[in-house]
């Protein structure tokens, strides 16, 4: 069964991004997915979004549902029915919201961790953390800014943003299988953040992520996106 089509607004989502070494990622993903590579790094990262007005489509807004999220990405591809495709493999996905938590896997995709998000933003500040029921933690403190970082692998900013506009398809485990969504920005923008830190205990797990092995890259910001997300077929766990 596929997740149903879901309408609302992003009210606010950060893109974290990281550069990883392509053989940590091969091991890591599941089949059938690969890394996707820009200039022999694999991408990975963590967004932490705001949704507003959340619910199906065709439902008037007023009885949406508002939450924040965090969702631990890494851009992938792989073949079905011949055809190469991209986008996003989600590992682990976690939410502020009870209902988010309990429907995992049926409205919303994959399995969802119930996490206490702590947000402060203000004047192009923002200051954004998690820690979720398995304590697994994110915080991340950044300002926006224009200047993009010479030591990232893509060469600009519309480069990033094509690169994310590109794989908007994303898969999250369920029990057996891969649950599929895809995104569709009604007005797809992105600007950049000037990172003065950020942790994540995820990508800072040595048994996965050997020392070395992963980078900050950049971190993005879209505001006020109206979107659907749009159920996709599952894919199944082919290990």
């Amino acid at each position: 069964m596929k997740i149903p089509k879901i309408k609302g607004i992003i009210d606010r989502r950060i893109l974290i991004n990281y550069q990883v070494d392509k053989e940590v990622l091969e091991k890591f993903l599941p089949k059938p997915f690969k890394p996707k590579l820009v200039n022999g790094k694999g991408i990975a990262g963590i967004c932490l979004i705001r949704l507003k007005e959340i619910r199906p489509k065709g439902l008037p807004k007023q009885i949406g549902i508002s939450s924040e999220n965090g969702a631990h990405r890494i851009a992938v591809e792989w073949t079905e029915n011949g055809i190469q495709k991209e986008g996003v493999y989600i590992p682990r996905r976690d939410t502020s919201s009870k209902l988010n938590s309990l429907a995992g896997g049926t409205i919303f995709p994959g399995i969802h961790h119930l996490a206490n998000f702590t947000v402060n933003e203000n004047n192009g500040n923002y200051e954004v953390g998690f820690v979720s029921d398995d304590k697994t933690s994110l915080s991340i403190k950044a300002k926006e800014t224009e200047t993009w970082n010479s030591g990232s692998v893509f060469e600009n900013l519309q480069c990033v943003s094509d690169f994310f506009e590109n794989g908007s398809v994303g898969y999250s485990p369920d029990k057996n299988d891969y649950d599929g969504l895809e995104l569709k920005a009604y007005n797809w923008k992105v600007s950049l953040l000037d990172v003065e830190d950020v942790k994540s205990s995820f990508f800072e797990n040595e048994n996965i992520f050997p020392k070395g092995s992963v980078k900050f890259d950049n971190a993005l910001l879209m505001k006020d996106i109206e979107h659907e997300w749009i159920g996709l077929n599952k894919i199944k766990n082919c290990t």
